[in-house]
């Protein structure tokens, strides 16, 4: 909620909404007292006053306040808010959890656990900032994916409720109506995405403009283990679609990845934000929800592009590339193991040395799904499987395969944790704390797991070779020093710096057997 004593910031808000910015879409709501409802900053109805407005941090401090979802603008219906990958205290780690599903699976003992404090002490702290308590919070995330689904999706509104993580039909029929005013069939009406009859399910994620979807869609195409993941070419070698396997709580699920035009949802209503379509199988459908905040994660939708190229786009050196690339995105983690592991195991070697190595790995160890899935199909061997015969497939320096094999035991016995719920501090001690792990692996998977946006990996040899073709210093120090410059968001900076790297390994068709050195810094012991 607004602070009652923050005029400046009251006032700022309701420029936002006046001027009908949909950047801000998703980092708060507007509560209108006259009509008792709350929209998006980029509802195209009618400003109200300043004085008849309250401004709320998340919708579910709207419905705890007595508001219920516009039906024009469906405020639900936005990207996520940004604020989440930058807050580092108590309240942003467990909006982390919560959208990752952790109180469905958990409850909020689970949640409190994770976050290191008593249900009574998280319940007040999120409640002081963010204006709802842990079950409230929940219960917006499941209203939000449950609208998602019945919009974009060809999922049967029975089948809805029990993937959005109600526990019954009756529980989601209340809640649709007391949130949004309209019953879950009118809500369906609304749907953009016509059925399409693959035996998949499809759903369509929001991104704000500008949106750098290609960008990311070679990024993880460059890196994809046979396997485990696929990608599909159109003629020209550009990269069109990435599909990968992910191992959820109730069991395997296929995704596939491609990118969505920007389309209109009907007369006066606001504009969608391109964004990018997928199409789901799952084993159990409550694990649909996590799906979905885990590819919102590994395609940085909930970015601020805006903000993020206003502050790069004004430093002289980097225009011109911010122009060339407006709105350029972070590759995120599905499973943060794995990403370690594969970090791991990439160090000190080219993309298709690593990829040769982490393939040999999946083909040995993996775990095989059920063919409905995908064909020949298997998932990244966890944490134990590795500790316990992960000698047997891995090759290289001792001192690297000795270093993969204690995170693998340490990660299964809980020793070591690695999850996006963490701080940026607590991720990298935890990481720096395992001997053989160095700053630039555990900044790398802070990079990717905490999708930390103000992470600079300024001494990657690939990183710096971006570097002097962007014409900034060639030395990591002066080059870490220059790069304060841009802070918070040098995370972004770190990916226009490899992007030259990933341009010329997919324009000469090296998006399968890629031969181009990154993770290219010295041995950490």
């Amino acid at each position: 909620m607004t602070d009652p004593g923050n005029d400046a910031l009251h006032a700022e808000r309701h420029r936002a909404v006046a001027s009908r910015d949909a950047r801000f879409d998703g980092q708060f709501v507007t509560a209108v007292h006259s009509t008792g409802i709350y929209c998006r900053p980029s509802c195209p109805a009618r400003t109200p006053k300043v004085t008849g407005v309250t401004f709320y941090r998340t919708s579910a401090a709207a419905h705890l306040a007595g508001f219920r979802a516009c039906k024009r603008c469906l405020p639900e219906a936005t990207p996520g808010s940004p604020e989440w990958d930058l807050r580092e205290d108590v309240a942003g780690r467990a909006m982390r959890l919560v959208l990752d599903g952790v109180v469905e699976r958990d409850g909020v003992p689970g949640l409190a656990a994770r976050v290191g404090y008593s249900e009574r002490q998280l319940n007040r702290i999120l409640t002081a900032e963010l204006g709802a308590g842990p079950k409230a919070l929940s219960r917006a995330h499941r209203a939000q994916t449950a609208r998602t689904l019945l919009t974009s999706s060809d999922l049967p509104v029975a089948d809805v409720a029990f993937a959005a993580g109600f526990a019954s039909v009756r529980q989601f029929n209340d809640t649709v109506r007391e949130v949004f005013a309209v019953t879950p069939t009118e809500l369906r009406a609304r749907r953009t995405l016509q059925p399409v009859a693959d035996g998949a399910l499809h759903v369509h994620l929001p991104a704000r403009a500008p949106f750098d979807v290609q960008g990311l869609l070679d990024w993880h195409a460059l890196h994809a283990l046979p396997g485990l993941e696929q990608v599909t070419l159109a003629p020209t070698g550009r990269v069109t679609a990435y599909g990968r396997l992910l191992d959820l709580p109730g069991g395997a699920a296929h995704v596939t990845v491609s990118a969505a035009a920007a389309e209109g949802a009907g007369p006066g209503a606001v504009r969608h934000t391109t964004g990018i379509d997928l199409r789901v199988r799952v084993a159990d459908l409550s694990d649909l929800p996590t799906l979905v905040a885990r590819m919102r994660s590994f395609f940085d939708l909930d970015a601020d592009p805006v903000a993020v190229d206003t502050v790069l786009g004004t430093v002289p050196a980097l225009a011109d590339v911010v122009a060339r690339v407006p709105g350029i995105r972070l590759p995120g983690a599905v499973d943060p193991h794995e990403t370690l592991f594969r970090t791991l195991i990439g160090q000190q070697v080219s993309v298709a040395a690593a990829r040769t190595a982490q393939t040999r790995l999946v083909a040995a160890l993996g775990r095989p799904v059920s063919p409905a899935l995908l064909d020949g199909g298997l998932l990244f061997p966890d944490a134990a499987t590795i500790a316990e015969r992960g000698r047997e497939v891995l090759r290289g320096p001792t001192a690297r395969v000795d270093t993969i094999i204690r995170v693998a035991a340490a990660l299964a016995d809980g020793s070591l944790v690695v999850d996006g719920g963490q701080s940026l501090d607590d991720l990298r001690s935890g990481l720096l704390g395992v001997k053989g792990i160095g700053p630039w692996t555990a900044d790398y998977v802070a990079l990717r797991v905490r999708h930390h946006p103000d992470v600079f990996l300024h001494s990657d040899l690939a990183v710096r070779n971006g570097a002097q073709e962007l014409g900034l210093p060639g030395t990591a120090r002066e080059l870490s020093l220059w790069s304060e410059q841009v802070a918070p968001w040098r995370s972004y900076l770190t990916m226009h710096c490899w992007r030259p790297v990933i341009d010329r390994a997919i324009a000469a068709g090296a998006a399968a057997h890629a031969s181009v050195p990154v993770a290219l810094r010295k041995e950490e012991r």
